[in-house]
């Protein structure tokens, strides 16, 4: 396949950035990269205009760089929560990935964050907190804070602790009945004894 050498005029991921010279495909070029000016031949006409390529990068990059700085601050202090189905012993179903927590950026806090730059060993099989590493830019790298969480109720199971409370109450009532009970015979007792004094005084008479 044919190549050929052009300077680029814009900033392209995997390939360059601006004033960089770089080979690629003759068709690739033609195709796509001179007709969205993004890159222009190397000529002696076109060398002359990388002075200006590079102050334009310059400025680029460093706005970048300044942009990503503040970004890497705010995101450090949040906490992105993902939602995920799981069972009810806790075990996940699938995986939490880059792209899910791209969306979940997007959704809860309205930051726009290329997946790419969201930097997983692994993807996340497990609830709980995790840490993830952001590769914001070159020179910016930052942590995320994620929560996984089920989606799907955790059944939790029933105590019979409230069952015991009345039993308690009956029992401290009981004592009570007793003494009333008791109380009776010693009244009787004394109105039976009232009428032998009586009889002892009309034996005395």
């Amino acid at each position: 396949m044919a190549k050929t050498e052009v300077i680029l005029t814009h900033n392209i991921v995997g390939l360059g950035g601006e004033s960089d010279q770089v080979r690629v495909a003759a068709g690739y070029a033609r195709n796509y990269l001179f007709p969205q000016q993004l890159a222009i031949p190397v000529s002696g006409a076109n060398k002359r205009r990388l002075e200006a390529l590079r102050q334009r990068r310059a400025e680029r990059e460093a706005h970048e760089f300044n942009t990503m700085t503040e970004l890497s601050k705010g995101l450090s202090k949040l906490v992105c929560v993902v939602k995920v189905k799981a069972g009810e012993d806790g075990k996940m179903f699938g995986a939490v990935t880059s792209g899910m927590i791209a969306d979940e950026l997007k959704h809860q806090f309205d930051v726009t964050l290329d997946k790419r730059k969201i930097y997983l060993e692994h993807p996340i099989k497990t609830l709980g907190e995790h840490e993830v590493q952001l590769h914001l830019h070159a020179e910016v790298k930052s942590t995320l804070k994620i929560r996984v969480e089920s989606n799907t109720p955790i059944a939790t199971p029933v105590t019979e602790a409230t069952t015991e409370a009345p039993r308690t109450e009956k029992r401290g009532k009981r004592p009570e009945k007793v003494e009333a009970v008791e109380e009776k015979p010693k009244s009787a007792a004394k109105a039976e004894k009232t009428p032998k004094t009586e009889k002892k005084a009309k034996k005395a008479e």
